[in-house]
């Protein structure tokens, strides 16, 4: 999946969250966030902390991976 929003990614950990039957508090507890952090994430919330959000990606069981971009050739710029 991608992802090019900040929001994109927050709906996809609400849905996350609540196909395991969690409620914001209960992640909150588990990852030792608060709930205004949880909710703000789940929102969108543009400013928030990315050791953080890694932590909840994380303690969901999602999977983030990363690729690097195809290398430009020499007489390109």
């Amino acid at each position: 999946m991608f992802f090019s929003s900040p929001e994109e990614l927050g709906e996809f950990i609400k849905k996350t969250r609540k196909s395991q039957r969690l409620t914001q508090a209960d992640l909150a507890g588990a990852c030792g966030t608060g709930v205004r952090f949880i909710v703000d994430l789940e929102k969108g919330k543009s400013t928030c902390e990315v050791g953080k959000v890694l932590l909840v990606i994380m303690m969901l069981g999602i999977k983030l991976e990363a690729h690097e971009p195809p290398t430009l050739p020499d007489d390109w710029l």
